[in-house]
């Protein structure tokens, strides 16, 4: 009975151990903190306030690398994919577990562009980069533009849209797609006259701007605890 309560009180003791260890504060292991850079940029899209997915004002690089500001019209309301999306686009990212889309939409520093931007949601960042490589690759589809009315983009929908793009972030696929801000369609614009050739790197970079400041890494603590290993 004595040797049985003995190596009962030892694995009590090493039990209590175990604990007190786990307990402890250690540093992060590798993966540890990979996991933490995932979840928290997987979490960013509920988890940020709007400003912060979709800022009043946005820096953007112009042609001849000239800094200029975009506005933020107007937000719109959390659409689903097949909603916010166009059908040849939904299709793909519904095969990759497309939970959402946010958009709003912008205008340039010279209010002559109406530019959508749209967040889609999928369920991690390698769903994210496998529905890349099979989105279509047509700048007349993508992410369905937003109108607010009364003001500057209230005539801006799919027949005024000229150009579409989308880049990859995570676990997220950020659209654009840009028009005319004087309701102008893409059937009314002549064959030979080119688009002006500042809407797109103008879309592109503030579809840019927002998709790298959603994957942007987060400090990491450096151990369980915080920093204090």
């Amino acid at each position: 009975m004595g040797v049985v309560l003995a190596v009962a009180a030892l694995n009590v003791l090493l039990g209590s151990i175990g604990v007190i260890n786990e307990r402890r504060s250690r540093p992060l292991t590798e993966a540890e903190r990979a996991r933490y850079v995932a979840q928290d940029v997987a979490r960013r899209w509920h988890a940020w306030p709007v400003g912060m997915v979709f800022p009043e004002e946005l820096q953007y690089t112009a042609l001849g690398r000239a800094r200029q500001y975009a506005h933020r019209v107007g937000v719109a309301p959390e659409a689903a994919c097949t909603a916010a999306l166009d059908p040849q686009v939904s299709s793909v990212l519904g095969r990759y577990g497309c939970r959402t889309v946010l958009r709003a939409t912008y205008i340039d520093q010279t209010a002559a562009f109406a530019v959508t931007v749209g967040v889609a949601v999928l369920r991690d960042e390698e769903a994210g980069r496998r529905a890349a490589t099979e989105l279509p690759v047509d700048d007349r589809v993508g992410v369905r533009p937003v109108a607010f009315p009364g003001t500057i983009t209230d005539t801006f929908g799919p027949a005024q849209r000229q150009w579409t793009g989308w880049t990859g972030a995570g676990p997220y696929i950020v659209f654009s797609t840009a028009g005319y801000a004087d309701g102008r369609t893409r059937q009314s614009v002549p064959p030979e006259e080119a688009l002006n050739s500042e809407m797109p790197p103008t879309a592109q970079s503030i579809a840019g701007r927002i998709a790298r400041a959603l994957v942007e890494p987060p400090d990491v603590p450096r151990c369980t605890r915080g920093d204090a290993c």
